[in-house]
């Protein structure tokens, strides 16, 4: 079986956000991504607390593959319960990281696998900050854990078991290999935390889809209809103001390759995980079809990162 988003099966206080940790903004819909609440308050208070219906159900397997659950069903869940079965070894998961993680999913009535994902087909992160959802599932765990979560029934979703491996830790800005930067493109100075400035040169725009890779990633190839997680910048090239950035509204986010504008998926399409491109998009292959956008005559520049990418058959 394949996972679905997990919010959507999950009771809906603990996880509006827990595959979607991060905004579904789009740049061709101009929304703005979730911010990712206070990174300083401790994720090991936001945890659920451990009781008697998590303690009792018995997990087997190795952490990194699919888990097994033994319990007594139907299980009566009338709080949400979390256990930690194994400890790993690796750090702690600190508020704002973005956690790779695998997922099998039970029903509380049944005993049945409802899902599983996240360990042969990987899925996307999800960002773990304080009260945005994901906490409580999480906590402040450690790389290598596995938690069991009982949940109860509610309007959206049955009463359920999760097993969730935490499997790592995605880094939130491009880790790739610097590459030799080209002539005649914008340039571009990262800040600290990987945020990018971007300058446009003294010269026409092109008329024709540029696309260079900054920093050369050593993860998947994103494939064409794969769901991406990003973060992004995007400029005019008329002044060079920031039209849209999911660096400033704190989080980085995630839509499908289909979802953007021509121009913004030849930039990722084709590219490797841990990837920074740079892209120049022409009115044609951006809102230049959008009668009445604010942006349909204007040439744009996007400087992406690429996080992570999750094939459709890994989310269906």
């Amino acid at each position: 079986m394949r996972i679905r988003p997990l919010a959507a099966l999950s009771a809906a206080a603990l996880s509006a956000l827990l595959l979607a940790g991060c905004s579904s903004a789009t740049p061709d819909s101009e929304p703005t991504p979730t911010e990712t609440g206070a990174a300083s308050a401790d994720l090991c208070d936001s945890a659920a607390p451990s009781g008697s219906v998590s303690d009792g159900i018995v997990v087997t397997g190795e952490p990194g593959a699919v888990a097994t659950a033994e319990f007594a069903s139907p299980l009566d869940i009338t709080s949400a319960e979390r256990t930690v079965v194994v400890e790993g070894e690796g750090d702690p998961i600190e508020s704002g990281d973005l956690v790779q993680y695998g997922a099998t999913i039970f029903d509380a009535e049944t005993g049945e696998v409802i899902e599983s994902g996240g360990y042969d087909a990987a899925i996307l992160p999800v960002q773990v900050s304080v009260g945005v959802g994901a906490d409580q599932f999480f906590g402040c765990a450690t790389e290598g854990s596995r938690i069991v979560m009982a949940l109860p029934a509610s309007e959206q979703a049955a009463a359920s078991v999760w097993v969730l491996d935490v499997l790592g830790i995605t880094p939130d800005a491009a880790w790739g290999e610097p590459q030799e930067p080209a002539d005649g493109m914008p340039t571009v100075d990262l800040a600290e935390d990987g945020e990018p400035t971007i300058t446009i040169p003294d010269a026409e725009a092109p008329t024709e889809v540029q696309v260079e890779v900054l920093k050369e990633g050593d993860g998947a190839v994103v494939q064409p209809g794969d769901t991406v997680l990003v973060h992004y910048t995007g400029v005019k090239w008329s002044d060079g103001t920031v039209f849209d950035s999911s660096w400033e509204a704190g989080a980085p986010t995630s839509f499908a390759t289909t979802g953007v504008v021509e121009g913004f998926k030849q930039a990722l399409e084709g590219q490797t995980v841990g990837s920074q491109v740079i892209v120049v998009v022409p009115p044609a292959f951006g809102y230049g079809a959008s009668e009445g956008h604010e942006l349909q005559d204007e040439t744009l520049v996007f400087v992406v990162d690429i996080l992570a990418t999750q094939s459709p058959a890994a989310a269906q």
